[in-house]
């Protein structure tokens, strides 16, 4: 009787449903809550298996130690939480323990709950009230050359570390363990940036969802020219995310450049606050655009142009003037080598570009476990001569970029200069470049009646 019951409740659901909606989620590939926090879970377990045991030995530490009280957590801690938590309990002490000699990485948990099935608790509070007390043994017992600290001046993802959890640690530890207390900056970066074989796998995807939804809000499905305001656009993005059971990191924006109306400023295009703009026939749309899932971040600027009624194409010179964004970004992957800073790769691209009778601006970031994440920095845009620390970081493998830049053009037609503004995910393995799910390269037609 109940799995009759259940049946029906199902039926009447999806018949609830409307058949644009239903086949929206199922061509979308979204998995359900439960199914999303298996795999959250089995990529996590795969990092600590084969990712962090390399990372810790790359950097020179065999021993992480990360504190963080509920509500307040550490950003990297955050990563490291499985599926079924949304928050650390209490004050949650993670140790990371790497014996390099046997091969071997502890993952204990100075918690009074396991952190999932990958991280054990470690401390019985029965038999040792004080937390404290219990992590002293812990890190007496191994005897660590160096123990990680979540703190960094110029990195803030490696940052996490609160004030008063590190003076209450220091204020309980004995000389011979403060003693050892390092930055764990070079290893926080790494684990934030590294992107592994299982979870490109996912992020290829996610970027698919991505470009499709894109396509959706760059359509005369939404637009229709004359009523559709850009703000109409913003908000059909931000429901379409919660239609389909996804987040978005940071607002949507979508601003106008058209014919009859002066180029605006960068961040004017960019600004949250600028006024909303109906969506005329011969306007050139661009959006910025990212959505959260399972843990991955996208970040995707791209193009749009709405027909005039005796158009059945983007004009030419529009064409052409796409074409120079895309060069750009040739430019920059091209320069992307590892062990080059940011700087020298932006600096280095910068003066192609302008040899090339380009007008560039660059301005890529990490992407991965946060939209704005760790790794080296390749310009700001209002930092084209370089950015100072963060920028100085070297470009490592295995890592995943927004590559954001622009340029800009004169479009003699329209008797003034136009900015195309492009952002892909990309991602940079072992000395190679790629799109991780191909880039725009034509500017999308949007034909109404």
């Amino acid at each position: 009787m109940f799995k009759r019951i259940v049946l029906v409740t199902l039926l009447v659901f999806v018949f609830s449903c409307s058949d644009k909606e239903f086949a929206d989620k199922q061509s979308y590939e979204i998995l359900p809550e439960i199914e999303r926090a298996k795999v959250k879970d089995e990529l996590l377990e795969d990092r600590f298996t084969n990712l962090l045991p390399e990372l810790m030995d790359k950097t020179g530490l065999d021993m992480w130690l990360l504190i963080s009280r509920e509500y307040n957590e550490d950003p990297i801690l955050k990563t490291m939480l499985p599926a079924t938590w949304l928050n650390a309990r209490r004050r949650t002490i993670i140790v990371f323990y790497r014996d390099k000699t046997k091969d071997t990485l502890e993952r204990l948990a100075v918690a009074r709950y396991d952190i999932g099935k990958s991280i054990k608790s470690a401390w019985n509070k029965e038999e040792e009230p004080n937390q404290w007390k219990a992590l002293e043994k812990i890190i007496a017992e191994r005897n660590p050359e160096k123990i990680g600290l979540n703190y960094s001046t110029h990195f803030a993802l490696a940052d996490g570390l609160v004030k008063t959890d590190f003076d209450e640690l220091k204020a309980n530890m004995p000389e011979s363990i403060t003693s050892k207390f390092v930055s764990a900056e070079k290893l926080g970066i790494a684990w934030i940036e590294t992107r592994t074989e299982k979870e490109m796998k996912l992020f290829r995807k996610l970027v698919k969802i991505t470009h499709d939804i894109i396509d959706e809000a760059f359509s005369a499905n939404t637009i229709t020219p004359g009523k559709t305001s850009t703000e109409d656009v913003v908000w059909f993005l931000r429901q379409k995310v919660t239609d389909l059971g996804l987040e978005t990191w940071f607002h949507p924006t979508i601003d106008i450049q058209r014919s009859n109306e002066a180029l605006k400023s960068h961040i004017e295009s960019f600004s949250k606050s600028k006024p909303t703009e109906i969506i005329q026939k011969g306007d050139l749309l661009h959006c910025d655009f990212g959505i959260t899932y399972i843990g991955l971040n996208t970040d995707c600027q791209q193009h749009a142009y709405v027909l005039k009624d005796d158009e059945t194409e983007v004009p030419q010179f529009l064409k052409e003037a796409f074409k120079k964004g895309n060069r750009v970004q040739d430019i920059l992957t091209e320069n992307m080598k590892a062990g080059k800073t940011g700087n020298e790769i932006l600096l280095a691209s910068l003066a192609q570009g302008k040899n090339e009778g380009l007008r560039p601006s660059i301005y890529t970031h990490p992407l991965g476990k946060y939209g704005h994440s760790a790794g080296t920095t390749i310009g700001m845009w209002d930092s084209q001569e370089g950015v100072p620390f963060n920028g100085d970081y070297p470009l490592q493998k295995n890592t995943a970029y927004a590559i954001e830049l622009n340029t800009t053009v004169t479009i003699n037609e329209w008797n003034k200069d136009i900015r195309i503004m492009l952002e892909e995910a990309g991602y940079f393995g072992d000395g190679t470049f790629e799109y991780v799910n191909e880039r725009q390269t034509a500017i999308k037609p949007i034909k109404t009646n």
